[in-house]
């Protein structure tokens, strides 16, 4: 049985994908001189059999691969809900760089391309996912105080961010306007908001008002 080589195991990790062993030989020794952990692929399927380690990472593909082509690696990982950021690399005509770039791409580079530009590049793209990672973070954080919510404090808080006063809230939930202003305080705790302003910022990460 064929060993599968290990996941990336680190803070953050470069994936490379590129059909020529030469090309992946030199990426590899670049991101070790930049204090970069990587793992090469000679082929799209072997990349795709692999589990993506949960840090921030960003994948070096060749746009011209043999059998899966990058821009099917790409439509994969979308598919999939795969998310990584990708930096192509190649010899891509007008259309398919386009359409890599409308699906996502971070950015192309043109073979052969200067390590100065890959890394920045990778760089660029390990920040991007690094931001990313934390924006889901945080919504994962405040769906789960949401969740806690029961369905009337649901209801007000709707309500509140819709910018109307406890008497009105009142008014469309059949209630008193103390006990909207209790209900409309235990929101503000569960949700851990210091403001209404704040509470507004987070239905709008959570979609529950129109984002501006």
């Amino acid at each position: 049985m064929k060993r599968r080589a290990p996941s990336v195991r680190s803070e953050e990790g470069v994936y490379i994908i590129d059909d020529d062993p030469a090309v992946l030989d030199a990426l590899s020794r670049l991101m070790r001189s930049a204090g970069l952990t990587s793992r090469c692929f000679s082929s799209a399927r072997a990349f795709l059999d692999e589990t993506l380690e949960d840090v921030p990472s960003c994948l070096v593909l060749d746009l011209s691969l043999p059998g899966p082509s990058g821009l099917d690696v790409q439509e994969t990982l979308l598919r999939q809900g795969r998310e990584i950021p990708i930096v192509f690399s190649g010899h891509g005509d007008v259309p398919s760089t386009v359409r890599a770039m409308k699906a996502g791409a971070l950015d192309f580079l043109e073979k052969p391309f200067s390590d100065d530009d890959l890394l920045r590049a990778i760089h660029a793209a390990l920040e991007g996912d690094r931001r990313a990672r934390a924006g889901r973070a945080e919504v994962a954080a405040i769906r789960e105080r949401f969740e806690r919510l029961t369905p009337r404090e649901r209801e007000v808080m709707a309500l509140v961010v819709k910018g109307l006063l406890n008497k009105q809230i009142g008014g469309e939930l059949g209630s008193t306007e103390g006990t909207v202003k209790v209900h409309r305080g235990r929101v503000m705790a569960k949700m851990e908001a210091a403001s209404v302003p704040d509470l507004v910022g987070m239905a709008r990460k959570l979609c529950i008002v129109p984002q501006e």
